[in-house]
């Protein structure tokens, strides 16, 4: 399809606004084969008016209203969000529950992958260390520590693919039995537990902290047949002088890199997946071209018995509606419903509204507020029942399509699915962001073939193709899940060759090495 000839996506028969397809968007002017012309420009991704509208009317995308008409609208004209008032949000009462809830009928059977079996029966797709802090105050002595690991054991030890330092702001100087704190501790034992990191647990304390090593990992938090954790505390007496630490840290980390090598990858079938899916500098191509595909993709995972996560409540508030509406249990609609109340609560101690989640970012891609940025993002979840629901920091106990409530900050919502127990990691964008985490493989999707272009080196799949009409929805949803069982295999993604890499974003802003 020849990309000059102007274009427009509309994803409804319902829907009175598109978007416009063509890079660089079109100028006033321009005329459709259906007559339509524009009649001021419209940037690549933003609305035009298919009809006439008038003042207070509803302007539909997704088959939803995604705001009402600031004024008349006449067709042709860009549909911004400077014309338009967003709706009230969706009661949370009175939702449907389980009325479009189907279930998988067919199951995907003989997809495997090559990964690493651990003793709990979890299945890792890396072979990593991790040194788990108890409290911030001994991050200085870890770097040190790991780069020292890095540069003069790890080539020992060669099926170790690297040495991951979970660090925090956490663990000491806070109310350690306040209201909520639960969800750092869980979060912070629990990322220790990701499969990536085997069956081995290394904990580096300082001695006096609020968060000691027995109270981050008490007797069953470990699961059985794991060893327990091996703790370094630096202000044990043996230790005299700095060196003294690091020799000990030395010591201990080898013992568990020996372990470590020992690890074999070994054939799993496609239900050990464990996939977060992601979306982070979205446009309104998110929801038209990357995140459909990641949804057939999850669909696939599902039917082949693994588990896919989605996450991120800000930006699924607003189709809540629809989410009860696949829930496999009244249960589970009621606890979707209790983390968006969390939300509401939340905006309403803060003062503020949810208008401003969406970012000039998202804005200047085309998403004109909060509700139109919630159709597209829910899509990844793909379309089966919702079968479970995390809180933050929890770890993930049963297969199917789960929704796991997160903010959706990208590297906190990463880091909350990394203590899930994920093993792959689905992460699309439309603007570009140069996302990675240390601990799980990132696959990275661009929702535009410009971007995929510009950042050829920083994507690994190019979903624009479904809006230039050179590949459907379903071929790159295939082309998602057997790139995502090579990735579990051991492949190397772009943000894994360049060791784009947050581990522990939660309480760390900064990328830990």
């Amino acid at each position: 399809m020849t990309q000059d000839l102007p274009r427009t996506i509309r994803m409804q028969a319902s829907d009175n606004v598109a978007i416009v397809v063509n890079d660089g968007g079109l100028p006033a002017g321009t005329v459709f084969p259906d007559g339509l012309t524009l009649v001021e420009g419209v940037p690549q991704g933003h609305k035009v008016a298919l009809k006439d509208f008038e003042d207070g009317e509803a302007v539909i995308r997704y088959g939803v209203t995604i705001g009402y008409a600031a004024g008349a609208i006449p067709r042709g004209s860009w549909v911004s969000e400077r014309v338009l008032r967003m709706p009230a949000a969706r009661s949370l009462d009175d939702l449907p529950i389980g009325t479009h809830a189907r279930p998988v009928t067919e199951a995907l059977e003989g997809y495997t992958f090559e990964g690493y079996r651990n003793k709990d029966g979890s299945v890792g797709t890396r072979n990593l260390m991790a040194i788990t802090s108890t409290v911030q105050c001994v991050s200085g002595v870890i770097d040190y520590a790991v780069k020292r690991i890095r540069e003069e054991l790890l080539p020992r030890y060669p099926n170790v693919e690297d040495i991951v330092a979970l660090e925090h702001v956490y663990g000491c100087g806070v109310a350690i039995d306040a209201p909520g704190a639960s969800i750092p501790i869980n979060t912070i034992r629990n990322l220790a537990r990701n499969p990536n990191f085997g069956d081995s647990v290394m904990v580096v304390s300082l001695g006096c902290e609020k968060l000691p090593p027995a109270r981050l990992f008490p007797a069953g938090a470990i699961p059985i047949g794991n060893a327990e954790p091996s703790v370094v505390t630096l202000q044990d007496q043996k230790h005299v002088g700095f060196m003294s630490m690091i020799d000990s840290l030395m010591t201990t980390a080898e013992q568990h890199l020996q372990e470590l090598n020992a690890r074999q990858r070994v054939t799993c079938p496609a239900s050990d997946l464990v996939v977060g899916v992601q979306c982070g500098g979205s446009d309104a191509f998110s929801g038209v071209t990357a995140n459909p595909a990641v949804g057939f993709a999850t669909d696939l995972i599902v039917r082949a018995g693994g588990a896919v996560m989605f996450s991120e409540v800000t930006e699924v508030r607003d189709g809540i509606d629809q989410l009860t509406a696949r829930a496999a249990t009244p249960e589970v609609a009621a606890a979707m419903v209790r983390e968006m109340q969390w939300y509401d609560d939340y905006l309403v101690r803060g003062g503020v509204d949810r208008s401003a989640n969406t970012t000039p970012g998202n804005k200047k891609g085309g998403l004109s507020n909060i509700v139109e940025k919630a159709m597209g993002s829910i899509v990844k979840s793909g379309t089966t029942a919702i079968t479970g629901v995390l809180s933050p920091g929890e770890k993930l106990q049963q297969k199917g399509l789960i929704y796991a409530a997160t903010p959706a900050s990208d590297f906190i919502c990463g880091t909350l699915q990394m203590a899930a127990g994920m093993n792959v990691h689905i992460f699309t964008t439309g603007r570009g962001t140069p996302y990675g985490l240390a601990a799980v493989p990132v696959i990275k999707v661009a929702t535009r073939t410009e971007l995929a272009n510009r950042w050829h080196d920083l994507m690994d799949v190019n979903a624009g193709r479904i809006a230039s009409g050179e590949a459907t929805i379903e071929d790159v949803g295939w082309e998602l899940f057997r790139l995502i069982l090579d990735v579990a295999s051991g492949r190397k993604t772009w943000a894994e060759h360049w060791k784009l890499h947050n581990a522990l974003a939660l309480f760390n802003p900064a990328p830990v090495t």
